[in-house]
């Protein structure tokens, strides 16, 4: 049995396509074919049910593509050991990060690079359940998402700040020169909302349904970029974390002013609780926990002109 076939499987099973799965091994179809059909030989079971396009896998196969997740992240594990050892850590660090928190994944980003120029970053934009399924396959090592509202007891978790809502609009007389606004109140403007599929915006809608209100929704958008723009240049309002205003220019036509009752959910890192965790993990784990996003975010009462 060799690591590639093994890996050839869990591709196959990502892509759910034997044509993809190759193009994504840099091997041709049949080669790919082939492997998978030499590692059923060897283990003596059927892994893939096949027709004339990929099927799936038989129920053997399910589990066997388990342990297979399980054999190639010991493998990264074991190859960024090594690498450690030679005093220079290497590898990929595989993150998903739910949307909200994208524009601000640099905050993490950068210290990772500083402190380990080798390793690798991939990042991803996912939704909530997304992150979490990956991470138990084994397809993301750690996911910057909601820690509330969800069973997390299998994973390792570290609190980076609490998410408040707050309104953003173009000038202060688009809110009537408020200094803070009722969910009621928030309602009544043309709002650019994020898509209902999205956690973020469950979590507004849940806010208007205990204040008794119903929002004014004039347009909706899967890009956090799109609701600046919105508010920018059509002269919507929008309803965001306080942690974008990081990223937003706040300039004197725009201005950011807190909901009330306050709305806060916290936003964490999360990874497998395994042990041994992995070298990269527990590297940029050390470096996470010097952080306090909460207090670079603290800044809500200069938002506004």
């Amino acid at each position: 049995m060799f690591i590639r076939q093994l890996d050839y499987l869990v591709t196959l099973a990502r892509e759910r396509h034997f044509a993809r799965a190759a193009e994504a091994c840099c091997v041709s179809q049949p080669a790919l074919s082939a492997a998978i059909r030499h590692l059923e030989e060897e283990l003596g079971v059927s892994i893939v049910e096949r027709g004339h396009k990929f099927v799936g896998f038989t129920e053997d196969g399910e589990r066997i593509l388990g342990w297979a997740r399980q054999t190639l992240a010991a493998w990264d594990g074991l190859k960024q050991e090594a690498s450690r050892s030679r005093g220079r850590l290497t590898g990929a660090l595989r993150i998903g990060a739910i949307p909200t928190t994208m524009p601000i994944l640099s905050l993490l980003t950068g210290p990772y690079w500083r402190a380990f120029p080798d390793i690798s970053q991939k990042i991803q934009s996912l939704s909530n359940e997304e992150i979490i399924r990956r991470i138990d396959d084994f397809e993301l090592d750690v996911g910057v998402t909601y820690l509330e509202d969800q069973n997390l007891q299998r994973f390792r978790v570290m609190p980076l700040y609490r998410e408040r809502y707050v309104v953003l609009a173009r000038n202060a007389a688009a809110l009537g020169d408020r200094a803070s606004m009722t969910w009621r109140e928030a309602a009544e403007l043309p709002l650019c909302l994020l898509t209902r599929n999205m956690q973020n915006r469950r979590i507004i809608d849940a806010a208007f349904r205990r204040a008794d209100a119903h929002p004014r929704v004039v347009a909706e958008t899967d890009s956090v970029f799109a609701l600046y723009s919105n508010v920018r240049c059509a002269e919507m309002c929008s309803i965001i974390p306080h942690s974008l205003l990081a990223l937003f220019e706040l300039r004197e036509e725009l201005i950011a002013i807190p909901l009330t009752p306050e709305l806060n959910r916290a936003i964490g890192l999360i990874a497998l609780d395994n042990d041994p965790a992995s070298p990269i993990v527990s590297a940029i784990w050390t470096i996470t926990k010097q952080m306090d996003l909460d207090a670079r975010f603290d800044f809500l009462d200069g938002a506004g002109p």
